[in-house]
């Protein structure tokens, strides 16, 4: 609604090669900033725009941004199991994919609906109904699990592959530091989101206790 009620009337008649002008004036010209609808819709416009001037230019957009500076890029898999066992069992089918990098999620003992653990395996968290659903959580519980569950992976997979995990905001600072700890071990590439990201102080605490990468960033909506 935000882009068709209100992005797209401002858009009929401009000039589509002035990308900056129209990103400043649907960013500046609304009181209320910032928000993930707001920031999406923008998006859209935005890459739309570019997409428009590299075929304008006969030319791939990365060739009017400086061109490329890489041959490739690391990617994951997005690996899940009902359990420890199953979840080593998805780890093990990316791997003979090709992936050098796989986020692992893992059923929790006594939780009958974790974050991250679906019964679609070749998709990253789907849709899995209209409404959001509602599950109970127990950090006790989560916290005995994960860590037996990397001690697992490397031990069926060996060091070089890279290992993520996602906690999706669910800890408090002390309980994340706690369990980036306890994960060092086991040399996680990264460990998402480990505490709610609007409280950038929390990760600094985490930091103090723990040498695990951090990743965070993703529900921010924009460069500041």
């Amino acid at each position: 609604s935000y882009l068709k009620d209100h992005l797209v009337p401002n858009l009929i008649g401009r000039d589509a090669g002035r990308i900056e002008d129209i990103w400043q004036f649907f960013y500046r010209g609304a009181y209320w900033r910032r928000g993930p609808v707001t920031m999406t819709a923008i998006a859209a416009v935005d890459v739309a725009l570019w997409d428009i001037l590299g075929k304008l230019a006969g030319l791939p957009l990365y060739q009017l941004l400086g061109g490329r500076s890489r041959e490739g890029a690391l990617v994951y898999g997005h690996a899940n199991g009902r359990d420890i066992e199953e979840t080593s069992a998805e780890v093990e089918k990316y791997i003979a994919q090709g992936y050098r990098a796989v986020r692992a999620q893992s059923g929790v003992p006594g939780l009958k609906k974790p974050y991250g653990v679906s019964a679609v395996k070749d998709g990253y968290e789907p849709a899995e109904s209209a409404l959001p659903a509602e599950t109970v959580w127990s950090t006790t519980k989560y916290l005995a699990t994960v860590p037996k569950l990397f001690e697992r992976l490397r031990a069926d997979h060996g060091a070089e592959i890279e290992l993520l995990h996602d906690v999706h905001h669910r800890l408090s600072p002390i309980e994340a530091a706690r369990l980036a700890r306890e994960l060092e071990p086991y040399r996680l590439f990264w460990l998402e989101d480990a505490t709610p990201a609007e409280n950038q102080d929390a990760f600094k605490l985490i930091r103090s206790h723990s040498v695990t990468p951090l990743a965070v960033g993703e529900v921010f909506n924009s460069i500041w």
